[in-house]
């Protein structure tokens, strides 16, 4: 049996994402692709990263000729979580063009599980729900044995035979995530991701994962695949896949996809140790939580290990919205965090979220000024985005209107009420990117100002506020 893998990340639909210029390869579509190859599939790859048009998928169809064309977006990409409208337009379109030459349509990702009625009603024939790798392998069985009654079929959403929508029991994670193949890193065309890297960057960065799942609860994030679960490979299994892609691709540097890097303390002491016997000498990038990150000798094996930069989910200054958001974490710890970083040489990055229901001009004062004090090395901002499946989409949705999704990921649009408007928020994620910025330069020409009179220092500095005072007025 034949079967084309595809996803719906087109990155030219994305603006922000083309100028930010760090695209990866779909990793959880490649791994989904590994399985099935293991057990006899012929399995070959339409990656739309680069993708101008969903009707190229047209060509591809006509010189592999597949039995089954499965749109298996890619997990580990945040962007694909984020369910934006206009990827969910290809998606719909790539579905339509594979029913009309007579595949066998499957469907895997974040809102095709949130939304399979949607999915089935336009070409779709099974839509997948929850992780997907081993549901996709039994189903694809089926279809290779010549069953066409799937209600056996854990973890599937399908039009029976007669027209209705049927859905099948929940199919539990896979726990054993070292039992599963490595990626199919030969089905991707690497060249256009290392050229993207290498003319903007300088370097090349790939992508791996070394778990899967977040235990937290944080009341705004969406996890319709994994639930609540965590679950890990084990340190030597990561090593093992790191020299694999040092031999395939000689990259500069590594990003762990994960929700949350090395949950575990021991997890990460042995990781540490199995990368310094193997001789490994690359940085990375992980994503992790300031409750983690104020333990010294956890922070201390992050480093030894290689980590360069971690991206904290600070999202706010204020205690008050940190707890409205069922966060878990403290503003003292993000502090801490970001001091214990700085001692050991890691980059610490803040990901900020303005717009959560009820927060005032002081909460986003105490972000700006825990931004001030802290100057972390980089930040990303957002607005608050309700996404299905989560407390604070319940408490919003009665507002949302006829959108309901972003169109890309600056698209930045308040779909429910809030005590600003609109405009006011979109000027505020502006403004703290302007006031980050000046921070970061003052606070990087500190020292260099240091060798003036002090009367000459004093001028600088007053000027430099003066600038500072009129771009302040975001809340006009």
């Amino acid at each position: 049996m034949k079967v084309l893998f595809t996803h719906s990340y087109f990155q030219h639909l994305d603006p922000k994402q083309v100028a930010h210029a760090q695209p990866y390869p779909p990793l959880g579509t490649i791994l989904a692709a590994a399985l099935l190859r293991q057990h006899g599939f012929d399995v070959h790859l339409f990656d739309t990263m680069f993708v101008r048009d969903p009707k190229e998928l047209t060509s591809v169809l006509e010189s592999f000729v597949p039995d089954v064309v499965v749109l298996y977006d890619d997990g580990f990409n945040y962007l694909t979580k984020m369910c934006l409208s206009n990827m969910k337009r290809a998606a719909m379109q790539m579905q339509d063009i594979a029913h009309q030459f007579g595949c066998k349509v499957i469907v895997s990702s974040s809102d095709a599980t949130d939304h399979a009625t949607e999915y089935l009603q336009e070409k779709a024939d099974v839509v997948i729900t929850g992780e997907a790798e081993f549901t996709l392998l039994e189903l694809l069985q089926q279809y290779r044995e010549g069953n066409t009654d799937l209600h056996l079929v854990k973890g599937i959403v399908y039009k029976s035979t007669d027209g209705s929508i049927t859905k099948t029991l929940s199919r539990p994670v896979h726990k054993q995530l070292d039992e599963l193949p490595l990626p199919a890193w030969d089905l991707v065309d690497i060249a256009p991701y290392k050229k993207v890297w290498q003319h903007h960057h300088g370097y090349f960065s790939i992508n791996m994962a070394t778990t899967r799942g977040c235990p937290y609860k944080c009341n705004w994030c969406a996890k319709p695949i994994y639930g609540n679960t965590y679950h890990m490979r084990s340190p030597q299994h990561v090593v093992a896949e790191i020299k694999l892609l040092q031999e395939l691709f000689h990259m500069d540097h590594i990003w762990f996809a994960d929700d949350i890097f090395g949950l575990k303390r021991s997890w990460v002491a042995e990781f540490a140790m199995q990368v310094r016997e193997a001789g490994i000498s690359i940085p990375f990038k992980i994503q992790s939580r300031a409750d983690l990150l104020v333990q010294e000798n956890y922070v201390q094996d992050l480093a030894a290990s290689g980590c360069a930069e971690i991206w904290m989910g600070a999202e706010s200054g204020s205690q008050k919205v940190l707890d409205a958001m069922d966060k878990g974490t403290t503003v003292l710890q993000i502090r801490q965090a970001r001091a214990l970083l700085k001692k050991h040489h890691i980059k610490a990055a803040f990901f900020l979220q303005f717009g959560y229901p009820e927060e005032t001009k002081e909460d986003i004062d105490l972000t700006l000024k825990l931004l001030a004090e802290t100057m972390p090395d980089d930040i990303g901002i957002s607005v608050s985005y309700p996404l299905p499946g989560t407390v604070f989409y319940e408490r919003v949705k009665s507002q949302l209107s006829t959108k309901s999704n972003w169109e890309h990921s600056d698209d930045l649009e308040l779909m429910y009420q809030q005590t600003f408007s609109k405009a006011y928020y979109r000027k505020l994620h502006r403004y703290t990117h302007s006031f980050f910025r000046l921070e970061q330069a003052r606070s990087e020409s500190l020292a260099s100002l240091m060798k003036y009179p002090r009367m000459i220092r004093y001028a600088l500095q007053k000027k430099y506020y003066q600038h500072l005072m009129k771009r302040a007025n975001y809340a006009d």
